[in-house]
């Protein structure tokens, strides 16, 4: 189970996430880039995206 440092840092990372997004020239580049961000790290860990995706 995480600590509470590590759930506020994931946390944290998620709103950054966002705020970029949010923020961007090109929002749908963004959250493709962000995607493949979180798509790398789900992988690292075992985690098969494909299966998620819509």
């Amino acid at each position: 189970m995480p600590s509470d440092k590590e759930m506020i840092n994931n946390l944290i990372d998620n709103y950054t996430s966002l705020q970029r997004i949010k923020k961007a020239e090109d929002a749908e580049k963004e959250l493709d880039y962000q995607i493949r961000i979180l798509k790398a790290k789900l992988e690292s860990f075992g985690i098969i995206t494909s299966e998620l995706d819509l």
